[in-house]
């Protein structure tokens, strides 16, 4: 018990001691604690106050300077107003002095206006003294002459009307010889200009008829199954896909419509590029890419009509021009080829004063018909008629359209010039690319297939071969053979030989019976 009791006391103690021990610290720390804030605050003191003096030099220093610088603008702007003073008295002196001048020339029109009123008084009276001695000599002159003054002025017109008369019929004699001289050379320079200011050579594209596969993998899923894959995609785009017998990779897009050969190629291009060649995925990308095609074709057409200016055309005429981009002619771009003719077009118009927006727009539309020979039956200058009769277009355009290759008589002067820019545009240098050989093969072979047949006198293949003309001789061969002849001729054109376009096939009988009447007159050796 006693030993508990001493446990508790010094238990006790211990406690009291810790306390008393802790309180000593909690002192001291705050001792510290308040001289650590009188030593910050007598700082912070000092610190303020060194900021304040620096801020308040800074501050006079500022002042000055603004002082400085707004006593300079005063300065400035008081010199100024000097110079203004100055000049706005410099300028009232003028003003006065003008004011002087101007009176003093005042005056003087006064008196001249004076003297001039004098002058015309007599003036009048002069004219009138002329007049009455003019009518007494015209009628001492009838008198004598026994002819009125009427009678004598006609006399005198007619005299003067025939001489000019004789000096117009030379002068016009002589302008249409000298026209008649110089109308070649004229002609050669104009067709030189618009040559050398026409467009430049492109790059051909869209002539491509295959896609080269990047590696067998791609091959071996788009004939797997059967060539599943592979014949989908032939009955969406409505082509026919072929692989090359010597390349295993590259595989040929058959079709006779640019359009869908776009669109198949467009397909394979993005199949390629995603690998999702599966059904669903083909189906998708055809509906995209025909999608693409038909917006990239009315882009196109407006781009071509912004290009030469032209304006309020048929949205579906724009798209069906598009067409064109997609569509050659012997290589040569059919699109790029009718910007070329509208440019050339525009260019001879201008220099000769004709319609220029006129004239290229009979150009851009005159192959317009290569854009659907492939859907409708019929030669690209019927199908271009109908099209842009139907589209309500100008009727000099028409008629560039139907007159370009020879089919009918041109009835203005800017079908002529289309005719003669599409001549230039296929006929220059670089345009197209058939070699010279294939070319003049092609011609030889129209001529010998229509020259084989009985009672043909000669033949002639014309316009790039699009026409052969047959000559047949009248004593053999009658009308119903001429029809027979023209027929057998199309129809083995049509199994030999391969041809872009269409073939104007045309027989010629003609008798001619002639005979003299009356002897020879003899020629003297």
């Amino acid at each position: 018990m006693a030993q508990t009791s001493i446990l508790l006391l010094l238990g006790l103690i211990s406690v009291v001691c810790g306390i008393i021990f802790d309180k000593r610290q909690i002192n001291q720390k705050i001792k510290k604690s308040k001289q650590a804030a009188k030593n910050y605050l007598v700082q912070n003191d000092k610190d303020v106050k060194k900021q304040g003096s620096t801020l308040i030099h800074e501050s006079k220093q500022e002042t000055e300077k603004y002082r400085l610088s707004t006593q300079e603008d005063i300065d400035y702007q008081a010199k100024e107003n000097d110079n203004r003073q100055q000049r706005i008295e410099q300028r009232e002196r003028y003003l006065s002095q003008t004011k002087k001048r101007l009176m003093d020339y005042s005056e003087y029109l006064k008196e001249q206006e004076t003297a001039n009123d004098n002058v015309q008084q007599e003036l009048d009276n002069l004219k009138n003294e002329a007049e009455s001695l003019l009518s007494q000599r015209a009628s001492l002159l009838e008198n004598q002459s026994q002819t009125s003054k009427s009678e004598a002025g006609e006399s005198i017109i007619n005299a003067a009307k025939n001489e000019l008369s004789r000096e117009k019929d030379v002068e016009v004699r002589y302008q249409n010889e000298e026209i008649r001289a110089n109308a070649k050379k004229i002609a050669n320079d104009l067709i030189i200009d618009s040559i050398q200011r026409g467009p430049k050579d492109e790059p051909r594209n869209h002539i491509d008829k295959s896609i080269l596969l990047p590696n067998g993998d791609i091959k071996l899923k788009l004939i797997m199954h059967d060539e599943q894959c592979l014949r989908i995609i032939e009955s969406l785009t409505g082509t026919d896909l072929i692989f090359d017998e010597r390349d295993p990779l590259l595989l040929q897009i058959a079709t006779h419509d640019p359009i869908r050969r776009e669109i198949a190629r467009n397909v394979l291009e993005k199949l390629i590029i995603s690998r999702q060649i599966t059904p669903n995925g083909i189906e998708k990308q055809v509906s995209i890419s025909t999608q693409d095609v038909h917006n990239e074709l009315r882009a196109v057409g407006e781009h071509a009509a912004r290009i030469l200016n032209l304006k309020h055309i048929n949205p579906d005429l724009l798209k069906i021009l598009g067409k064109l981009k997609f569509r050659t002619s012997y290589g040569q771009n059919v699109l790029s080829h009718s910007i070329e003719v509208a440019q050339i077009s525009g260019i001879l118009a201008s220099e000769l004063g004709l319609n220029v927006s006129l004239a290229r727009r009979a150009g851009l539309f005159h192959d317009i018909g290569k854009a659907i020979d492939h859907e409708i039956d019929g030669t690209h200058v019927e199908l271009g008629v109908d099209l842009t009769t139907a589209f309500n277009e100008d009727a000099v355009v028409i008629n560039a359209i139907a007159s370009h290759h020879g089919d009918v008589e041109p009835t203005n002067l800017i079908s002529k010039l289309v005719a003669t820019a599409d001549a230039i545009s296929g006929a220059r240098p670089g345009a197209r690319s058939e070699s010279v050989e294939e070319y003049v093969n092609r011609l030889k072979s129209l001529e010998h297939i229509a020259n084989e047949q009985s009672g043909v006198k000669e033949s002639y293949a014309i316009q790039a071969g699009r026409e052969i003309r047959i000559i047949l001789n009248p004593e053999l061969v009658d009308d119903n053979q001429s029809k027979k002849i023209t027929n057998d001729v199309k129809n083995r054109i049509e199994s030999e030989l391969v041809y872009p376009g269409k073939i104007k096939v045309t027989t010629i009988r003609k008798l001619r019976a002639v005979q003299y009447v009356g002897k020879r007159k003899k020629i003297a050796k």
